[in-house]
């Protein structure tokens, strides 16, 4: 019998979005033939050898609406010539093609994948137009899809009420961290007589809390605040270090790193940061993998109060959450960590029960019976 073939798009460039790659591999190791489609920009490294296909789209524009326009008449051309018995579009800016093709070749199902609550960005809600087209398209489609599923539970609520839906939740979870071999605070360049804070992510764009997770470090010491990651805000962040001698020596960026190369220096941070904040409904209710990564390494979280994060954190007794959204308040709580050693270490030992239950392996089971029914 032939495997089952698989044709999984995305909007990027597949090289840090650990979401798809799990996806990906759950699927190869479940007997799919799986070909992942995304794009190659300018700046796009090479991808390491993986155990499915790849295939990176080469397209005139890399941003704005004439990227999303020709990104999709590309993709829904190559899907309308390969063959596939599954379509998986990972978040609204894939749909239209994986829907058009879907129907174009009937009988082939397509399933949907929604990272968040797309038309709730602060890059869409900024310009109402541009929404507007997109929750034209979410809500021309959304109501005809059969399988769905999302990253948490209040995203899925959401969805399912707006689009009377049953809508599935596989959490953005980090599988078990099973490191081959670990690199030392020496060869990370690390200090070893200061504490280490950390905030990661491939997203570190516009009230996500960077900017006053940095201008926090004017008021610790002995600590040095590493941001591992790419986004919009990297360029205003690193002029704002460059132009203050104490937070040159206290800020270091490292840019995007491969997974495990990321790993490793949260593996030696003392604390982990996701500080997003309650401006748009998207991020009120997001639960990034960075928390789950901290988990795995055993590094205490710093969390925003939002409700995913709370939820996590509090069940887990993993970190904690700041009681305001400033500089002051960040600050006010990574010290009241560090300067009681029993504490983190109580908090590093709760993380590693935590990564046992929270944990990709879990999440799986709900992938189980989403593509046992295709």
């Amino acid at each position: 019998m032939k495997p089952k073939k698989i044709i999984i798009s995305v909007t990027n460039d597949l090289y840090t979005d650990q979401r798809v790659h799990k996806v990906c591999t759950y699927l190869h190791e479940n007997g799919y033939q799986v070909l992942l489609v995304g794009r190659k920009m300018k700046k796009s490294q090479t991808l390491a050898p993986r155990e499915y296909a790849t295939k990176r789209f080469k397209l005139m524009f890399e941003k704005g609406a004439p990227f999303y326009a020709v990104y999709n008449i590309r993709l829904f051309l190559f899907l309308l010539f390969h063959r596939f018995d599954v379509l998986l579009s990972n978040d609204l800016d894939t749909l239209l093609a994986n829907y058009c093709a879907s129907k174009i070749k009937r009988k082939k199902k397509l399933v949907y994948d929604s990272h968040e609550l797309f038309t709730e960005v602060p890059e869409l809600t900024a310009r109402p137009r541009v929404r507007k087209i997109w929750l034209k398209i979410e809500e021309w489609i959304f109501p005809k899809l059969e399988h769905i599923y999302t990253v948490n539970k209040s995203i899925a609520s959401i969805y399912s009420k707006k689009y009377k839906k049953d809508i599935r939740v596989v959490r953005n979870v980090s599988k078990r961290w099973k490191p081959t071999e670990i690199a030392s605070k020496k060869e990370l360049n690390l200090p070893v007589d200061k504490a280490v804070i950390i905030l990661q992510g491939a997203g570190i764009n516009v009230d996500r809390g960077a900017e006053e997770a940095v201008e926090a470090m004017r008021e610790l010491e002995n600590v040095l605040f590493l941001i591992v990651g790419s986004g919009d805000m990297i360029p205003a962040l690193k002029e704002t270090v460059s132009k203050d001698k104490e937070l040159t020596e206290k800020v270091r960026f490292t840019g995007r790193v491969p997974y495990d190369n990321m790993m490793n220096y949260t593996y030696h941070a003392d604390l982990g940061l996701t500080l997003d904040k309650d401006t748009n409904s998207n991020y009120k209710y997001s639960l990034p993998n960075k928390v789950f990564d901290y988990i795995h390494t055993s590094t205490p979280v710093i969390s925003s109060d939002l409700v995913e994060l709370k939820r996590v954190i509090q069940q887990h007794d993993v970190g904690r959450i700041i009681p305001a959204h400033s500089s002051a308040g960040i600050a006010q709580t990574i010290h009241s960590i560090l300067a009681h050693p029993s504490l983190l270490k109580e908090l590093k030992e709760n993380c590693k029960k935590a990564a046992q239950i929270e944990c990709w392996e879990e999440e799986t089971k709900v992938l189980d019976e989403i593509y046992g029914q295709l």
